[in-house]
């Protein structure tokens, strides 16, 4: 994984060159904006349990079939990975937006995700639909748009943050797909 700063170094070493222009504009922003980062990431953390139980209880609620016998989330068991997966995805998209790459959120969650999902027999269209729903709830609590959990914020404009973890989550339906 390369936070902003190793991928800015690796980068500039690849083509024998110094820090600076474009690369050196990119960090400053990046340094910038870094409190609202950080204050995203913790938006996330802080409602992660609400964001993965709201997530799921509403893909169930679109397919009460799935709490049904023999549903993939009939038994406490299944309800539980279904809860944990959420969690695990969840984590490391906030990881992503915390670093400001998407590198840790592909090799450690995305990669193999589809083939273990068809192995157990999940429906990818529970999984998008979750995924779908943490991706709203993370771009409210990032905007504080989130209905009745307003938090102090910092000033500004939080929207490029929102987009961008709206894109780690995009990644993770593409690799579900």
């Amino acid at each position: 994984m390369l936070d902003a700063f190793s991928r800015v170094v690796v980068n500039s070493d690849s083509k024998a060159a110094y820090v600076s222009g474009s690369d050196l504009n990119a960090l400053k922003t990046f340094i910038s904006d870094g409190n609202k980062r950080l204050d995203a990431v913790n938006y996330i953390a802080s409602n992660a349990s609400c964001i993965v139980s709201d997530a799921v209880s509403g893909m169930i609620c679109e397919n009460p079939g799935l709490i049904a016998a023999g549903g993939n989330c009939y038994t406490n068991r299944r309800m539980a990975a279904c809860l944990r997966d959420g969690e695990i995805i969840l984590r490391y998209v906030s990881y992503a937006l915390l670093a400001g790459d998407a590198s840790v959120l592909e090799d450690r969650c995305l990669n193999g995700l589809k083939e273990t999902y068809i192995a157990l027999g999940v429906p990818s269209i529970s999984t998008l639909r979750a995924v779908n729903i943490m991706k709203a709830a993370c771009g409210a609590f990032i905007t504080n748009t989130a209905s009745q959990r307003k938090i102090e914020v910092l000033e500004g404009d939080c929207s490029a943050l929102a987009s961008e973890v709206a894109g780690y989550f995009d990644r993770v339906t593409s690799a579900v797909s």
